[in-house]
């Protein structure tokens, strides 16, 4: 198990498969960081895209439940975009 501190205050534990936590165990030996600043930098590096493809995904069970959709156009008239 890794034990992650986020800010100093929040702590975040994990279970990591065995080889994932060697290879964190390698790459922070052989660059002088610790495992939490990696598990850190992957996570912060992922977490938008996780958040954008977990949203597109509600959206689309919305619009597949009948939720109304507008196209660009019906926008831009909405919008006083139409010249």
């Amino acid at each position: 198990m890794i034990y992650m501190y986020i800010k100093e205050v929040a702590m975040i534990a994990i279970r990591m498969p065995a080889e994932v936590e060697a290879r964190l165990d390698r790459l922070s030996k052989r660059t002088g960081r610790t495992k939490t600043y990696y598990i850190r930098e992957a996570v912060l590096e992922h977490l938008s895209d996780l958040e954008d493809l977990y949203l597109a995904e509600e959206e689309l069970r919305a619009i597949r439940a009948g939720a109304k959709t507008y196209s660009l156009e019906e926008m831009k008239v909405e919008l006083g975009l139409e010249n």
